[in-house]
């Protein structure tokens, strides 16, 4: 049977999660905690459905943390941030008359738990309830055989009687009852002969001196005890330790009850007797003196959607197979989630003689892992929402983009598939006096907030460009835009560098807002543009946005860009800038007459984790159109 319950223990354990450097733990370790607190569960939970996706996806635990990151590390206005009712209840001294949460400690050691019940200073009546909720709550999850005795006195001080104000779940008395039972019981009716005995002159001084003090070891019933007491407040925190072999292995198997919060029992088939362990019957909430549940009792508090389930299992444990199912049942008026693992001596036959299993409470599992799947949930469709809204405010071209003198093409390309669509867009479009106004731009962050700025920003750019075209005072209307949108979504910020063509003089005006400087290829070397002056949109109200122009002839190309392309958290921007630039260069020497598909097709993200747009274009005569066929396969 020892073998048996350790085995069984053994496949409930947790599997080892996968390490990580140390320059990378506490990146894993943010992801888990933000989402544990969106999904409101343990955090060992969230981090292993972390792995999960992780397995699920085929891709590195810290890529899918930093996904996780960039979803959820935003403000959230419906977050609840109330500080815990009980806590509140402790901490808060309320009106005269009102529980306090501590008083001055009449031995002079500053301020103590307060008193419950008849003495010097005392009213008789049970008072600070929080304070002896905030104990219980602490005993509730201590290991061991623990009590907080609140200390009756007569008008001398002598005491009169311990009355058990809090309990550990293992400690018990010889009238059987145990844990909470025990509240309200006093020690002199439980144990008679206590008041007369020297140990009860030793908790006197114990609560007189505040000084500490161990009893013991001393033989009650058949077993060695020895009893150290402490002074809180005005009562006593009292814990046995029972010394035999005995009692130290019904330690050790309570102690790992508790940390499994599961319970196990036997069923002799010949005999019919049935025994539960203790935290077996604390798991059905079952008072131990009715003994475990009949079958009647038990079928009677099972969910019914789970019998096909449990008929299954009983089918299998039929076949001499281990039963390892969870199933749901109805108890104390909320359902509880319970795995079982059960197990059989059988003869030799097949035929069972004795059933033992092990019963294991994994409702707050259960809950977790339905509000991390919940979590994962929403946030796949605010994906899906935020991809159909790019598609919708961001159509791609399927080819080249011609114009008269100018041809565009575009190319996007997304984060990885965990993460949610970014702000990145893209403009091209002729204006009324012949001329080409592009632009690209990033509105920070990701999901539906920034593609729909990025929306705004877009639509206002096509729209202001029928009043003017110039690049600079179309960017100080986007930044004074930027700036009424920041004040509705705090910290809002957006790049972006517009840029106008002429064809007529083939000249490129152009202006920039905080955005990487556009590349320019020009007698097969690419190098980036002077930038002129101009700050992020949204940073400074009434900006000023200064223009810079190039001529833009025949065999030049110019890319512009977001910062995917060239930005990555373990490289410098000169590094990302430098690798694009040679991407370029290449794609230029190996097809000249036709660059702009080689080009796109050869560029790559720095960044796996951010979204990111490329615009190029390349001047064009009547002579050199290209045939859009080449092109097409590649868009």
């Amino acid at each position: 049977m020892a073998r048996a319950y350790a085995q069984a223990v053994s496949s409930l354990r947790l599997a080892a999660s996968p390490t990580v450097s140390e320059s990378e733990r506490a990146i894993v370790e943010r992801a888990v905690g933000l989402l544990a607190g969106r999904a409101r569960c343990r955090v060992a939970e969230a981090h292993r459905h972390l792995l999960r996706m992780s397995a699920d996806q085929r891709r590195d635990p810290l890529e899918v943390a930093h996904g996780v990151i960039r979803l959820l590390d935003v403000s959230d206005a419906v977050a609840d941030r109330s500080v815990p009712p009980l806590v509140t209840a402790a901490l808060t001294a309320t009106a005269a008359g009102g529980p306090i949460l501590a008083e001055p400690d009449p031995q002079g050691h500053g301020f103590s738990a307060p008193s419950v019940g008849p003495g010097p200073g005392g009213s008789g009546a049970r008072r600070f309830e929080p304070w002896l909720a905030m104990v219980q709550r602490v005993l509730d999850v201590t290991p061991g055989m623990c009590g907080y005795l609140s200390a009756e006195r007569d008008g001398t001080g002598r005491i009169l009687d311990l009355v058990w104000a809090a309990a550990t779940p293992e400690a018990s008395t010889p009238d059987g009852l145990r844990g909470v039972q025990l509240i309200g019981k006093r020690v002199s009716t439980q144990f008679p002969c206590a008041p007369d005995s020297g140990r009860w002159d030793v908790y006197q001084d114990v609560l007189d001196s505040g000084c500490p003090a161990a009893l013991g070891p001393f033989r009650y019933g058949e077993a060695v005890y020895t009893v150290r007491a402490h002074r809180l407040g005005h009562g006593l925190l009292l814990n046995w330790t029972r010394h035999d072999e005995a009692g130290r292995d019904s330690e050790r198997v309570a102690g790992t009850e508790r940390l499994g919060n599961l319970g196990w029992g036997e069923w002799d088939l010949v005999s019919g007797e049935i025994y539960w362990s203790e935290h077996l019957y604390r798991i059905y909430e079952r008072d131990p003196r009715l003994g475990p549940l009949s079958r009647a009792e038990s079928d009677a508090l099972a969910v019914p959607e789970d019998a096909p389930l449990i008929r299954a299992a009983l089918e299998a444990f039929e076949r001499a197979t281990q039963v390892d199912v969870t199933t749901r049942v109805r108890v104390g008026g909320r359902v509880k989630h319970l795995r079982t693992v059960a197990d059989a001596v059988r003869d030799t036959t097949g035929r069972p003689l004795r059933i033992y299993g092990i019963v294991q409470d994994v409702t707050e599992r259960e809950n977790d892992a339905r509000r991390l799947a919940e979590v994962e949930r929403r946030l796949a469709d605010e994906h899906e929402l935020a991809g159909r809204l790019q598609r919708i405010i961001l159509p791609l071209p399927d080819g080249p983009i011609e114009f008269p003198g100018l041809k565009v093409a575009v190319r996007y390309l997304p984060a990885g598939t965990e993460g949610l669509v970014g702000g990145d867009w893209y403009q091209a479009t002729r204006l009324r006096d012949g001329s080409v106004l592009l632009a690209i731009g990033d509105v920070a962050g990701h999901g539906t907030p920034a593609a729909t700025t990025m929306a705004q920003l877009r639509h206002a750019l096509r729209a202001l460009a029928v009043t003017t075209g110039d690049p600079g005072i179309l960017l100080g209307h986007l930044n004074r835009l930027t700036c009424e949108l920041e004040r509705e979504t705090p910290e809002l910020s957006a790049t972006a560098v517009v840029a106008r063509f002429d064809p007529n003089r083939q000249e490129i005006v152009w202006a920039q807002a905080g955005h990487p400087p556009p590349l320019l290829c020009r007698a097969g070397r690419t190098a980036p543009l002077d930038r002129p002056p101009g700050p992020m949109l949204g940073v400074v109200d009434e900006a000023v946005y200064p223009t810079a122009r190039l001529p833009f002839r025949i065999g030049d190309v110019l890319l512009l860009y977001t910062d995917g392309l060239v930005e990555h958290r373990r490289r410098g921007l000169d590094d990302g800038l430098a690798q694009a630039m040679r991407t370029v260069d290449e794609s230029v020497r190996a097809c000249p007459q036709q660059p702009l598909a080689q080009i796109l097709a050869r560029l790559r993200q720095a960044n796996p984790d951010d979204d990111t747009c490329i615009l190029a274009a390349r001047p064009v005569s009547g002579e050199t159109r290209d045939l859009r066929h080449h092109l097409r396969p590649l868009f």
